[in-house]
């Protein structure tokens, strides 16, 4: 079953607010409708999302396009971070080179990266067995454990080179498409501008290629 799986575009970072309860900014909140506006949400498509605010918030924008209802699972949130909590920048790209160079090893206390996948692996493979058969499918949800499902499903090991913001948009609201059961990625990731509105009906192409 062909799906898409998206990620979160920008936020409002607060360092006093717990990072699961961040909300989108202005600017991630107008990307998200923009994508919406453009048709690239099928009508009738299941969108399931995390639970944490910011993928909420995508997904509630997405669900109004398809005029459906978001179906939330706190096992599609990004990796487990709460040991460290906010983390400025710098500490926070150092604590993830290292999330993803050492997958079977826990970094400051944070949910290691092989467990993260096989959740986030099973999560939509769930998800996506509730879908009948021929409904376009959205999946709101992170950076990070987007990253580990897309690696799961091409086949690669889990590395920092596959991240989404070394691909795409360094702000997130990226996507690739993909078909679990058959073990195939349609797309890297792309910007969420990039990709085709028609991306459920036929072989995926960025924006623009013919």
């Amino acid at each position: 079953m062909r799906a898409l799986y998206l990620t979160h575009p920008q936020v409002r970072l607060d360092a006093a607010v717990p990072v699961p309860l961040w909300g989108l900014s202005q600017e991630g909140r107008a990307r998200a409708q923009a994508f919406a506006d453009r048709g690239a949400v099928p009508e009738g498509a299941y969108i399931f999302s995390s639970r944490e605010t910011k993928a909420l918030e995508l997904a509630e924008i997405l669900a109004g396009a398809a005029g459906t209802p978001v179906l939330p699972d706190h096992l599609m949130g990004e990796n487990d971070r709460s040991a460290t909590g906010f983390l400025p920048p710098a500490l926070f790209e150092d604590a993830a080179e290292r999330f993803f160079a050492r997958p079977h090893d826990s970094i400051e206390g944070w949910e290691r990266a092989i467990d993260a996948q096989e959740r986030i692996v099973e999560a939509v493979a769930n998800a996506l067995e509730s879908v009948p058969a021929g409904t376009p499918a959205i999946l709101c949800g992170h950076g990070a454990v987007g990253t580990l499902l897309k690696c799961h499903v091409m086949g690669r090991p889990i590395a920092r080179s596959e991240d989404q913001r070394r691909m795409a948009d360094p702000g997130g609201g990226n996507c690739f498409v993909f078909d679990l059961a058959r073990g195939l990625a349609e797309t890297d990731w792309l910007a969420m501008e990039a990709i085709a509105a028609d991306w459920f009906d036929r072989a995926v192409l960025p924006a623009g290629s013919k």
